[in-house]
């Protein structure tokens, strides 16, 4: 018989204050045996047993044999030739004559191979010496670039001990993203640790996966230069990073909510490079003694020093410009002075930038591009050439597409034509395009505008000496009865 609680109740109370199975039941109406089974508090209403008994069949000879499948299981170690519950039933009836059901021998083997199977969920407590481990990932988060929702790709770095973080983000999670992303890293923590802690991603990994993972070339060179072990993780093992898991997901949340509006991917870093600074000098981990700030001024110590020499993380080609003074790298075009037209030229493509060079000598730099067939350019590239050739100022696509429209538009105003256009910008070259489009605000619209009204107002007022003059001028008293009496004046008296 099951009871309510306040029958309980009465029941141990009653029998806590010596009354006799045979009064509590006449009393409750209830019988002697249900008194008996509550009154010691050995069962309480509502729960029941486990029903335990085993199966008569399940010998301790049959438990044997099954571990013994196990074991041959372990040995073999191929995961997809294991025996199953069904094939250790087979088995059993014919090699041991089993009589008993399918049913029983399926519960017996899920009995004992979840006493020797540790939970898929289990996580093992971990404790990381200073210096010692690095854990990096990648995750993906959309945010706003010149006005255009965009997903990018957003590198997490946390040192194991101290858990500082470094958070930075990328058009594309390439291998020049990934080990510029890491140089970053170290820079910003002061060091470089032991170990690095990565996922089997193509980026750093060739073949194979956790111990037997066989690393890219670069990041084998990129991992000798800067002294670290590689670790890889092994498949779908989040939990053996589960420092830098939790940080993708928090750095999502808290450093990109709302979703951020940045003018571009630059500025976007600048506003996560804020943010990591923030979380170092005001974060407190849970179940740690200590702030992040001061533990991880206390790993900075134990962090290897780095080197001098810095790591060429970029993708390096030499390439000729073609006749529109452009060069190709990743299906894009970029454009160069146009002194450089038909020369070879180094591009060295970062993760986020561009970057030309001539020998030693930096010629051009720009963001870049990851669509295909885009051309970029830039007005100083081809502003000798306009004045060499101004009828083509109308047309030319690296004036339309690197000069403002409110600027091209009042081009237009100007009295002599293209000549006047091509001197507007070349002022826009020298002092920027800010800076006229501000001079172009200040003239008065009625007035007909020039090159030289413009200039006029990039020339600073000449300094004017001041001379600082009294409030009350001192002024000598003249005797004038002298010329009164030397050229005969009559005085009025």
């Amino acid at each position: 018989m099951i009871i309510e609680v306040e029958i309980y109740k009465v029941i141990r109370k009653l029998t806590t204050e010596g009354v006799s199975q045979r009064q509590i039941a006449k009393k409750l109406g209830i019988s002697r045996q249900t008194v008996k089974k509550y009154g010691d508090g050995d069962t309480v209403p509502g729960n029941r047993k486990e029903y335990e008994r085993p199966a008569s069949v399940v010998t301790p000879d049959i438990l044997a044999f099954i571990e013994s499948c196990f074991e041959a299981d372990a040995l073999e170690n191929l995961p997809k030739q294991k025996h199953t519950a069904k094939r250790i039933y087979e088995r059993l009836v014919t090699e041991k004559e089993f009589k008993g059901a399918e049913s029983t021998i399926r519960t017996a083997v899920r009995s004992l191979r979840s006493a020797q199977t540790v939970p898929s969920q289990a996580m093992m407590p971990l404790s990381y010496a200073p210096g010692e481990a690095l854990q990096i990932d990648w995750g993906v988060a959309t945010v706003y670039l010149e006005g255009q929702k965009t997903k990018v790709n957003v590198f997490c770095a946390r040192l194991c001990y101290s858990c500082d973080i470094f958070v930075t983000s990328y058009k594309a999670a390439n291998e020049e993203s990934f080990l510029e992303a890491q140089q970053l890293a170290f820079e910003y923590f002061g060091g470089v640790p032991r170990r690095v802690i990565f996922d089997n991603a193509k980026v750093a990994v060739k073949e194979g996966f956790g111990l037997y993972a066989k690393p890219q070339a670069r990041y084998l060179s990129f991992s000798a230069h800067y002294a670290f072990e590689l670790d890889f993780c092994n498949p779908s093992k989040g939990n053996e990073k589960g420092l830098v898991e939790n940080l993708v997901g928090y750095s999502r949340r808290n450093f990109l909510v709302p979703v951020v509006h940045a003018a571009n991917i630059e500025y976007l870093n600048e506003h996560l490079l804020s943010s990591c600074l923030t979380y170092r000098k005001n974060h407190k981990v849970q179940g740690r003694n200590q702030t992040v700030l001061e533990m991880s001024t206390q790993e900075m110590g134990f962090l290897h020093t780095i080197p001098k020499f810095q790591f060429d993380t970029s993708r390096t080609i030499v390439a000729k410009t073609d006749s529109f003074s452009t060069v190709r790298f990743d299906k894009n075009n970029y454009s160069v002075p146009t002194r450089y037209l038909m020369q070879d030229v180094t591009v060295k493509g970062r993760g986020n930038t561009v970057v030309l060079w001539d020998k030693n000598t930096q010629i051009a730099s720009f963001e870049r591009s990851y669509a295909s067939g885009n051309t970029s350019y830039k007005l100083e590239h081809y502003i000798d050439l306009l004045e060499r050739k101004p009828r083509s100022v109308r047309n030319a696509r690296p004036v339309k597409e690197s000069v403002a429209e409110e600027l091209l538009q009042w081009g237009k105003l100007l009295p002599d034509g293209n000549k006047e256009m091509v001197k507007l910008l070349r002022l826009c070259v020298d002092h920027g395009q800010e800076k006229i489009l501000s001079i172009k605000h200040l003239i008065p619209g009625g007035v007909v505008p020039t090159v030289d009204l413009v200039r006029s107002y990039l020339i600073p007022p000449a300094a004017t000496p001041m001379h600082p003059l009294k409030n009350e001028m001192e002024v000598d008293h003249v005797d004038l009865t002298i010329y009164e009496r030397k050229y005969g004046v009559a005085v009025n008296k």
